[in-house]
């Protein structure tokens, strides 16, 4: 299966967020990553809707969202308006989740369910065969920069798991700390897509790192 890598635009030099934006257009990065905060789910604010609809417009690349907020519903179809393909939602932030993945399925979106560190994945057994991508988070969420946590090796291999248990088509999606040491390892171990930030941006070299952590 394909190595799929989503650069987080969280740690791009939004100074030259267009060159950033063209840059990724013409390295081997298959998605953009846009983290969207609320300061209430997260301690943190990054972007909103407008954001997304402006990445939408010079990107060529899939956009894959990541709602770090609370009751994620209200905003479903501004997302879709601003470009979204992807969306992720918490499984610590909605109330009824079942009827948030299916009307975000119902505006045309694959949808992720993210769970924080702390978060068991035998928790999404219900759910597992209705969404499209399992995202894992490998650091606390809300903040670029911070160290792999070396437990998310096994949530990789428990969610895979999972996956074949109930026969889910769903994909693993792996966010936070990630770069060339650990890469390798978490496709391996059954990854399909990892999101990287500052590994790539703060690289001299953004495309190199980007063509490394495919192979």
């Amino acid at each position: 299966m394909k190595r799929i890598i989503a650069p987080s635009l969280l740690s791009a030099n939004l100074a030259f967020l267009h060159r950033d934006i063209i840059m990724l257009n013409e390295s081997e990065a298959d998605w953009l990553h846009i983290d969207i905060m609320d300061t209430t789910f997260v301690s943190n604010i990054s972007f909103g809707f407008s954001f997304t609809k402006y990445v939408k417009k010079y990107s060529n690349k899939p956009i894959d969202v990541h709602l770090m907020i609370l009751e994620p519903d209200r905003y479903i179809k501004i997302i879709k308006n601003s470009g979204a393909n992807n969306v992720h939602i918490h499984y610590e932030s909605c109330i009824h989740i079942n009827r948030t993945i299916f009307s975000i399925k119902e505006y045309g979106m694959k949808v992720g369910i993210a769970i924080n560190p702390n978060t068991p994945v035998f928790l999404l057994k219900d759910i597992i065969k209705y969404i499209d991508f399992v995202l894992l988070m490998s650091v606390n969420p809300g903040f670029s920069g911070q160290n792999f946590i070396e437990n998310t090796f096994k949530k990789v291999n428990e969610t895979k798991n999972l996956i074949i248990d109930n026969y889910s088509s769903a994909l693993i999606e792996v966010d936070g700390g990630i770069n060339l040491g650990n890469s390798s390892i978490l496709f391996k171990n059954g990854a399909n897509i990892l999101v990287s930030g500052t590994a790539i941006f703060s690289s001299p070299d953004p495309k190199k790192v980007i063509h490394n952590m495919k192979l």
